[in-house]
């Protein structure tokens, strides 16, 4: 009885640890897709206009540090973000 259960015990954990190396491969196979996308979308910018790529990371830039900076600010007693601050809140998790 107790050789059935440690058997069935590891074959359980070889499923779990098989099943997590599957999903850390894939999440890293989208990372990097993602990555290269990213990139590539960057290089098409910046050969059709420089000028529109700059502004459109400055927009970036801002989105994020607004949100950054919602989320860290206390914010009043029963009040919840809108608007703005809601969409870059959410934009920078």
């Amino acid at each position: 009885m107790g050789v059935r259960k440690a058997v069935k015990g590891v074959a359980e954990f070889l499923m779990e640890t098989v099943g997590e190396v599957v999903a850390e491969v894939l999440l890293g196979v989208l990372a990097c897709a993602l990555v290269l996308g990213l990139g590539l979308g960057l290089y098409l910018s910046w050969s059709f206009s420089p000028r529109s790529t700059v502004v459109g990371l400055g927009v970036l830039s801002l989105l994020f540090a607004h949100g950054g900076w919602r989320t860290y600010r206390d914010t009043a007693e029963g009040r919840r973000r809108r608007g703005v601050a809601a969409m870059t809140t959410a934009f920078s998790h």
